[in-house]
């Protein structure tokens, strides 16, 4: 692609044809607010946060939808955009459960974040409630809860759904005030055609979307992160383990969105197949079968065992006697 020079806020930047704005500037460090954007999707402009001036056009731009031109002076920050700024987060808040205390996502909502950013006052508007009473498609399911009290809207969830995973479990459903995510005619995630992947989760900017076996295990800022390759097959997809230092236990698993080879997606094995690693069933040491039950044993002993065993077997029968099982939870190495 032929590169293009512009400046934004002062700095002169380059960016590749075909980019936009907001793409750019988040390239050279310059954080332009946006809650529906996410590089994996197709921009929505609907979160109106992202809005930049640009020299010689009238009005406000929203950054994620316009692209760079060359010459082009954007402005990302001035009194006017801080003030439509802060007043889009307030009415956000004010359809929001603002329950920060107790939500896993604290330390690590963009919301959050906007709202200490530009000091809004969370009480300007009237609290609107959201509907309690709506059918919420999670139900029943082990993996996935929706709290339409922290939804803001944004669409990235159906996008996500649609685009990425090809899916097109979710959708919209009413209007205005009244507007959540669900599935088609309503059915629960298990009879609709999600794969349960999660993708849903990890692209949604606040708690509304989240991991119900997560719940109360850990805010996620007070988690450590454990960058490890998924065991489960050959793709080889990166992830994150958000670890509990208190209980020592995986408590969800993220990935980073721009990492290779996986981009930030993962399948349902990735995401909630590694609750095994916590299993109180799993061996720890090697053990040995001695006149009919187990005992405790060291590596040494063990492995020793194990070759002489299988060296007197391929010297009395051959070595087509010899077969070997193993495991789908262990990585290509360590079954070779």
């Amino acid at each position: 692609m032929s590169e293009l020079r512009l400046t934004i806020d002062g700095r002169e930047v380059e960016a590749n044809e075909g980019a936009t704005i907001l793409q750019v500037a988040l390239a050279n460090g310059i954080d332009i607010p946006h809650l529906c954007y996410d590089p994996r999707i197709t921009p929505t402009g609907a979160c109106r946060l992202c809005f930049v001036e640009v020299e010689g056009r009238r009005g406000l731009q929203t950054s994620c939808t316009l692209l760079a031109e060359a010459g082009m002076v954007v402005k990302s920050e001035t009194a006017e955009i801080k003030r439509l700024r802060r007043t889009s987060v307030e009415l956000l808040i004010s359809e929001h459960r603002m329950a920060c205390s107790t939500c896993d996502s604290d330390g690590d909502c963009l919301l959050q974040d906007y709202a200490y950013r530009y000091r809004v006052d969370e009480r300007r508007f009237p609290h609107i409630e959201p509907a309690i009473d709506f059918p919420n498609y999670t139900r029943g399911s082990k993996a996935i809860a929706y709290d339409p009290s922290k939804c803001v809207r944004c669409q990235r969830c159906v996008k996500i759904c649609e685009e990425v995973q090809v899916a097109k479990a979710l959708t919209l459903r009413n209007r205005a005030g009244d507007l959540f995510v669900s599935t088609g005619f309503d059915v629960p995630l298990k009879e609709s055609s999600c794969e349960l992947c999660g993708q849903c989760i990890s692209t949604c900017p606040t708690n509304a979307l989240y991991d119900k076996q997560a719940i109360g295990g850990g805010k996620r800022k007070d988690l450590e992160k454990v960058e490890t390759t998924c065991p489960y097959c050959g793709v080889g997809c990166r992830l994150d383990l958000h670890v509990s230092r208190r209980r020592n236990t995986i408590v969800r698993v993220t990935s980073q969105v721009g990492r290779p080879p996986n981009d930030g997606n993962t399948c349902v094995k990735g995401r909630f197949g590694l609750d095994f690693v916590a299993r109180e069933e799993r061996l720890t040491t090697p053990l040995v079968k001695e006149n009919g039950g187990f005992r405790r044993a060291s590596w040494d002993e063990a492995l020793n065992l194990v070759a002489d065993r299988l060296s007197a077997i391929k010297r009395e029968f051959g070595g087509d006697a010899l077969a070997g099982l193993s495991s789908a939870k262990t990585t290509n190495e360590d079954n070779y």
